[in-house]
């Protein structure tokens, strides 16, 4: 009996062979909505930061940031604050000159669920614990979603719409400071585009992953060499929110995020990822409504992952460890 239980269990998690769920643990449930992680390996210690607030949407969001020497045992490190802002989505990245940085939208909507403005915001840290004061980049109404260092330069792609929600672009900037962006290119993705992570791959072009919202909802996949003005765009088969990737030590790629097969019950999950092949989502993770926005970290042969979910009753944060088939 309990073997079958187990096996029961395994189906639950694990869709086919390849990913490994090990293990899962909620590491926080503190707020009364936590929700949009990121997560980085910084001097020797595990960093996860995150939303809190009242809900998925309004009210003045909270960025939470918790350490760990050991990924077991989190304290909370700091709480970012901005008056009259709802500060969201939190991702991490290292600076040139050292220190962690976070970039984060930053959304007004005095007191109502309508949004009002945004514009992105970045702070640094040397510690985890003292942060600077949130600073606005780029322009009224854009999000710079995430970003990522490579050979001292900071990339991101910010997403921007019309007023009437009509128009959406998808624009790449570069950074030498993470304070001051130039334009390189805007990405020629259709279907309301957003979301998008970036990375490097060995050879040194430049792979992005956007999420869309019509008409199809499939991720875009776009290759790029450097100066990364010009660029080859694929599908990605599959609907991710949140997307995320990265690139393992043999070069094979793998992604997360929201995976929308089962609506209405959504739950996170991750494949690998192709640039020619597409997205083959393969784990589910324990998850379920609101959930997802997963950060991604490959350490000691494991990949590791935050991510939020709201199937325990509310969002809570959790941290997965997943072996990776040879």
């Amino acid at each position: 009996m309990r073997n079958l239980l187990l096996l029961l269990l395994c189906g639950l998690c694990v869709h086919a062979a390849g990913l490994e769920l090990l293990s899962t643990e909620m590491i926080w449930d503190k707020g009364e909505h936590n929700a949009f992680t990121d997560l980085i390996r910084y001097k020797g210690r595990w960093i996860c930061t995150f939303r809190e607030s009242e809900a998925h949407v309004g009210g003045d969001g909270k960025l939470r940031v918790l350490e760990s020497k050991d990924g077991k045992k989190w304290d909370s490190a700091a709480l970012i604050a901005e008056a009259g802002t709802d500060l969201r989505d939190p991702k991490l990245s290292i600076a040139r000159d050292g220190r962690l940085m976070i970039v984060a939208g930053g959304s007004i909507y005095v007191g109502t669920k309508v949004l009002k403005g945004r514009q992105p915001r970045v702070m640094f840290s040397s510690d985890a614990k003292q942060w600077t004061v949130p600073q606005r980049i780029l322009s009224e109404g854009e999000w710079l979603w995430r970003v990522t260092w490579h050979k001292g330069r900071a990339y991101g792609v910010s997403y921007s719409n019309s007023a009437d929600r009509q128009n959406w672009v998808v624009t790449l900037f570069e950074s030498g400071d993470g304070i001051s962006w130039s334009k390189l290119s805007q990405l020629d993705v259709p279907g309301k585009p957003n979301e998008t992570t970036v990375r490097f791959l060995k050879n040194g072009d430049m792979m992005a992953l956007v999420r869309r919202e019509a008409p199809d909802n499939s991720a875009h996949i776009g290759v790029s060499k450097a100066p990364y003005k010009q660029w080859t765009w694929t599908t990605a088969n599959h609907a991710i929110g949140g997307p995320n990737f990265i690139q393992l030590p043999d070069g094979r790629l793998i992604a997360s995020g929201r995976d929308y097969r089962e609506k209405p019950t959504y739950y996170t999950g991750a494949g690998f990822l192709s640039a020619t092949e597409g997205y083959k989502p393969e784990l589910r993770f324990p998850s379920g409504g609101d959930t997802s926005y997963a950060g991604m970290v490959w350490h000691n042969g494991l990949l590791w992952m935050s991510y939020y979910s709201s199937h325990e009753g509310k969002g809570k944060i959790y941290l997965a460890k997943v072996k990776v088939p040879r």
